[in-house]
């Protein structure tokens, strides 16, 4: 048997993170098994506007690499495959469970049906609809139409006896038929619902496993039965746990932000991603911006395959210790009967973690490429690079090492591409470093002297060069050093201090010197 999953992304504009989770592991399943990923569009309600809607859904995988044998851009021999354009096959399908009397016209008012559910309730027992404005025959809707009502088509779902299959990942199931309500299939206006474009889709698409989040368990007794009553062969189901909130046991959702933004790892996250997102020109609304949404990560340089990492062991294991997984290695060790129940939190920390540990394990020449980007769409470099700039970028990100942790990282030091005249001193640690000690400006003054005439400019000397000044002022390093890095980037910390010099060089670091000596200046006259 070959293995066919599918994912069915509602086109909603925005790629939720526990939604690739479940992606991911249909992806997984069916490519380890040299089977096909179909990707699936649910886009029944019209009043979205496709384009704008989807685009970013198929971006988001595209991105983390995620591809799909059938869908949308690629095609298929089973398309099309939105659900919009396949109206006509639940239509059929609607028509013969009529036909089969597996699903009847109904021609009860909301207000009829509220009045039995009240019913029930008083009466302490659970609702069931007592199909009296159920049509079983032509002559009973015309009669009821006579009366001015209308129908939706639902499903005459069986009174007594046991739905039981095997899940494989919750085992063995067993819902009571007499606790399912005759679920509408068909609206009023002619539209089919997800129930039943859902089974037609999936027989349709040749789809064998059915992997889902465990809120979908609850559904299966239908779409079960609508698929035997429609003589379709039943898929396996997996129903894996669904990605938690932080911290918590409820489902991770895009709609509880400003929940989320009191836990601080989140926040802190976001934080940094709204820093890098507001330098590159991108609106930073926590809303549709934020790190349930797969975009957050793409548009602050985080690497795909972290992210991947990450999330696969958000209900899957391969045993109590390793978490490391290249997507090869994913797909060797990735199986249905490692998934466990329980739901998973999501933890911001743990994918910081990840994508740290990538991040240090790329390449120079791939992290700089990375790091290009973001310097371009703030304007701090040319597009294309000057070969001059492309050198000092490759300085600077091997100066900086673990503190560039996702791509965007690099506009803090965007003190190196500033011109001298143009640069700003952080205010507080200019008052603390420059402003309160005494003799910090004059220290500087010296210890610019020696640079200018110093012979070596590379950062060994320079640490040496600066020890041998400290001796001869009879002073401790930290005397001066503190001083000396807001005066040369602006701002109270960065990488190593002699790293820093080097890559200025020595031209720019006395010129930085000067006017830092020159504001200090200033403010001196202006106090007195």
């Amino acid at each position: 048997m070959t293995i066919r999953t599918r994912f069915a992304p509602s086109p909603t504009g925005y790629l939720h993170i526990g939604g690739v989770r479940t992606a991911l592991f249909n992806w997984l399943l069916a490519k380890q098994a040299g089977g096909q990923f179909v990707l699936r569009i649910d886009d029944t309600d019209t009043r979205r506007n496709l384009d704008e809607t989807l685009q970013p859904i198929l971006d988001g995988f595209n991105w983390l690499g995620l591809d799909w044998d059938e869908g949308p851009e690629v095609g298929g021999p089973h398309a099309p495959y939105f659900q919009s354009q396949r109206l006509e096959h639940y239509q059929a399908a609607a028509n013969q469970l009529l036909a089969s009397g597996h699903a009847y016209r109904d021609y009860s008012s909301p207000e009829e049906m509220a009045a039995e559910r009240e019913a029930a309730e008083k009466e302490k027992r659970d609702f069931v609809y007592s199909r009296t404005w159920m049509a079983e025959s032509d002559e009973q809707a015309a009669e009821f139409e006579s009366q001015g009502r209308s129908f939706v088509v639902r499903l005459k779902m069986p009174r007594d006896g046991k739905c039981e299959f095997h899940d494989l990942v919750r085992g063995d199931v067993s819902f009571d038929w007499g606790r399912e309500a005759d679920h509408v299939i068909q609206r009023g206006d002619g539209t089919c619902l997800y129930h039943l474009a859902n089974v037609v889709d999936d027989h349709d698409f040749e789809v064998t496993h059915v992997v889902r989040a465990v809120e979908h368990l609850s559904n299966t007794p239908r779409q079960i039965f609508i698929l035997q009553s429609l003589g379709y062969e039943m898929p396996q189901y997996a129903h894996i746990p669904f990605v938690a909130e932080p911290g918590s046991k409820n489902k991770l959702s895009k709609r509880k932000i400003d929940q989320y933004l009191n836990n601080k790892d989140f926040k802190r996250l976001y934080q940094a991603g709204a820093e890098i997102a507001n330098r590159i020109g991108i609106e930073a609304d926590p809303y549709s911006f934020n790190p349930v949404l797969v975009d957050f990560y793409r548009d602050i340089g985080f690497l795909p395959d972290a992210v991947l990492n990450y999330l696969v062991l958000l209900g899957w294991s391969l045993d109590d210790k390793t978490e490391d997984f290249s997507r090869e290695e994913m797909l060797e060790h990735f199986s249905a009967d490692r998934i466990v129940r329980s739901e998973a939190s999501f933890d911001c920390q743990k994918l910081l973690s990840f994508q740290a540990s990538y991040m240090n394990a790329l390449p120079l020449k791939q992290k700089t490429k990375m790091c290009l980007g973001f310097l371009q769409k703030a304007n701090l470099v040319s597009d294309p690079v000057a070969c001059e700039q492309g050198e000092l970028i490759s300085q600077i990100v091997e100066a900086a090492g673990d503190r560039i942790c996702m791509a965007g990282d690099i506009l803090k030091f965007d003190t190196f591409f500033i011109a001298d005249e143009d640069m700003e001193f952080d205010e507080k640690p200019f008052q603390k470093r420059m402003v309160k000690p005494a003799n910090a400006g004059f220290l500087l003054a010296e210890f610019n002297k020696v640079l200018n005439v110093t012979d070596d400019f590379d950062a060994a000397a320079l640490e040496t060069t600066l020890h041998g000044f400290c001796e001869n002022q009879g002073i401790g390093v930290g005397d001066v050093i503190h001083a000396l890095r807001v005066a040369v980037t602006g701002k109270a910390a960065g990488f190593g201090m002699f790293d820093t010099l080097e890559i200025l060089g020595r031209q720019r670091c006395c010129n930085r010197i000067q006017i830092a000596l020159d504001e200090l200046a200033k403010r001196v006259e202006a106090n007195q």
